[in-house]
């Protein structure tokens, strides 16, 4: 499944919105749809929206070479907590301004495409690095989704879940739905589907006692930002996730490329976390449209992500390598030289 295709002038992206009772495609042609799409949630998943970034500005520059500045500005401004999107933005910045105007628009264009293949490769050599730790561990916990909807390739996460699947080492992954809007029901159900990797739904607030029973063998999520001394921030209901399995002492893994790991955020405490609107947890997502489920106007808050401590993650996994302990040294090492700095 490609989540993601540039065709000439026009970036192609499945509408995750409307998953999975249709399959539609937007057609992107420059940084403010791309932001839009990004902002909304039909393009979603940190690696993905970095490569989708990365294609946003190189299109805007392709229609309005003067607009280097104002798509970097107008990408950046759609999420806040994916460090992905501004790591790629600023790739491809820098990439414009290094050469004369006339031939910025076609250097920002190939240095989106590098990002591209790059994330493609980090999610097959994540599900090798992944399958490999978790060899032996046949009932697998997942959270929100991080297929190939939410990277280009196989995907983080649910790329290792494949990958062990692949060589009959896994017996069943346990889906959370991951409310308010419902990543694991609509999005990982349905590429687990298309996979033929056997799978059960849970309600959130099941996961923790499913956990506690010894159902459970591993946990396994993937990751929005990761802070330089191994913090985690990733979607909300993580950090549950993650004490419930340090009480049962199972693995608490988290997989995802070496482009979420942010060097210049110390700890988890400087990472902002995203706060949606709170009609998100008044309604939820169906073949018909939002269903309301609560009176109208009910107070809500709608936090995006929260925190998980370093300290509670068994390992980091990512193309580059396992970080286990997960610590500031063993995430630093992770990183290519000059980003160390």
């Amino acid at each position: 499944m490609t989540a993601l295709r540039l065709d000439g002038e026009v970036l192609r992206a499945i509408d995750q919105t409307l998953l999975p009772w249709r399959e539609r495609e937007l057609e992107l042609t420059g940084a403010a749809d791309v932001a839009e799409a990004i902002r909304r949630l039909a393009i979603r998943g940190a690696p993905l929206i970095g490569v989708a970034a990365g294609y946003g500005v190189a299109l805007e520059l392709a229609r309005d070479p003067g607009a280097l500045a104002s798509a970097c500005q107008t990408m950046l401004r759609a999420r806040p907590t994916a460090v992905n999107l501004a790591h790629a933005v600023e790739r491809v910045r820098r990439a414009a301004s290094d050469v004369p105007p006339g031939r910025q628009a076609a250097a920002a264009l190939a240095q989106a495409r590098s990002i591209h293949a790059e994330e493609e490769a980090a999610s097959e050599a994540i599900a090798t690095h992944g399958a490999e730790l978790l060899a032996g561990r046949r009932r697998i916990l997942t959270h929100c989704n991080t297929g190939a909807l939410a990277a280009p390739g196989r995907g983080t996460a649910l790329g290792v879940l494949a990958e062990l699947a692949s060589s009959d080492q896994l017996e069943q992954v346990l889906v959370t739905e991951s409310r308010p809007l419902l990543q694991g029901a609509r999005l990982t159900v349905y590429e687990l589907r298309r996979l033929g990797v056997a799978h059960e739904l849970l309600v959130d607030g099941a996961a923790c006692g499913v956990i506690a029973g010894g159902v459970v063998d591993a946990v396994i999520v993937g990751c929005d930002r990761v802070a330089a001394n191994g913090d985690l921030a990733n979607k909300v209901g993580t950090y549950g996730l993650a004490l419930a399995a340090r009480a049962a002492g199972i693995p608490f893994v988290v997989a995802g490329p070496t482009s979420t790991i942010d060097p210049r955020c110390p700890t988890g405490a400087q990472i902002e976390l995203e706060e949606r609107s709170p009609e998100e947890v008044r309604s939820v997502s169906s073949s018909a449209g939002a269903v309301p489920v609560t009176a109208p106007g009910t107070p809500c808050r709608n936090p995006a992500f929260d925190l998980t401590p370093a300290s509670l993650i068994t390992a980091l996994v990512t193309e580059r390598g396992v970080a286990s302990p997960v610590a500031a040294e063993s995430v630093s090492r992770l990183l290519p030289s000059p980003a160390r700095a």
